[in-house]
């Protein structure tokens, strides 16, 4: 029995799946675990891409929803110990082993490591300060015993859009008393093309963003969950500000005629996201109360 399972839910990006199975196929540790890949209803060639992959376990489901493909695969995991990973991620050599070796000095842990961006597949460089990240369960990057995962209750599916469904059990887990363990070698590269990541998609990601993370704060109205999502009175007012004196107007003149990476583009863009998001977040928090 190995001693961990690598985790995958994926949805139409066979060519990144193949780039992230690769990657896991040099790991230094690769006979001690294992590797799910859940399909959740794709509708290109990542069924071929995983049935190319040796050893590789799929599990189809067929319903989109991240949290239940993560369930899915959870549900056949041989491994004690569980390791998330995007399917456009690339990971070290040493990305599982790193993770192994914080579990077996760290019992009850959440075990992170640093997310680095990049645009190219091909870019990879060391880690640095601004790749630290506070969020105690990002399924992009991060590891768990199967039992606590279990004990916690595994992930809500109720959250079935983008967003929050990994947070919510971040905050589970830490209700446990698990603890959180960020380590600087556990590193992983998050393939982010500029190309494929359009205005019109990143507001899509909002709005369906901000849609549960109504749900988030429906089911947990605490007050470090209404900070992280946004949902208080001085982000709602800021965003009413905002839209009262038509800059969102301005921003989509800005992102319409200056659609080069220029820093007004960049800011108008940022700011159309942040508007899609506190709008569906809005919208959602008066649909979750009825």
């Amino acid at each position: 029995m190995p001693d961990a399972t690598v985790v995958i839910a994926t949805h139409n990006r066979a060519s990144q799946l193949r780039d992230c199975l690769a990657s896991l196929a040099r790991q230094s540790v690769r006979d001690r675990f294992d590797i799910v890949v859940v399909d959740n209803a794709s509708e290109d060639s990542t069924a071929a891409t995983i049935e190319a992959a040796p050893g590789v376990r799929n599990v189809f489901v067929a319903a989109p929803n991240r949290a239940k493909a993560r369930n899915a695969g959870i549900a056949v995991a041989t491994g004690s110990i569980l390791v998330f990973c995007d399917d456009d991620t690339i990971v070290p050599e040493g990305f599982v082993a790193a993770h192994l070796k914080a579990h077996e000095r760290f019992r009850h842990a959440v075990v992170s490591g640093p997310i680095i961006n990049v645009s190219d597949e091909r870019l990879r460089p060391a880690p640095r300060s601004s790749n630290y990240s506070r969020a105690f369960f990002c399924t992009c990057n991060a590891s768990v015993a199967r039992a606590d995962l279990l004990a916690a209750g595994g992930f809500d599916e109720r959250y079935d859009l983008y967003g929050w469904e990994d947070t919510d059990l971040g905050v589970r887990l830490r209700a446990k008393g698990l603890r959180r363990i960020f380590d600087w070698s556990a590193y992983i590269y998050h393939v982010k093309p500029a190309a494929s990541m359009t205005l019109e998609r990143r507001r899509a990601q909002a709005r369906e963003k901000g849609m549960m993370a109504a749900r988030f704060v429906r089911k947990n109205p605490s007050l470090p969950v209404r900070l992280a999502t946004g949902a208080h009175a001085f982000n709602f007012v800021r965003a009413a500000f905002v839209r009262a004196s038509g800059l969102p107007a301005l921003f989509e003149r800005m992102a319409r005629h200056d659609p080069s990476d220029s820093l007004s583009a960049r800011l108008a863009n940022e700011a159309l996201v942040d508007v899609a998001y506190v709008d569906a977040l809005r919208d959602g928090l008066r649909a979750e109360r009825g």
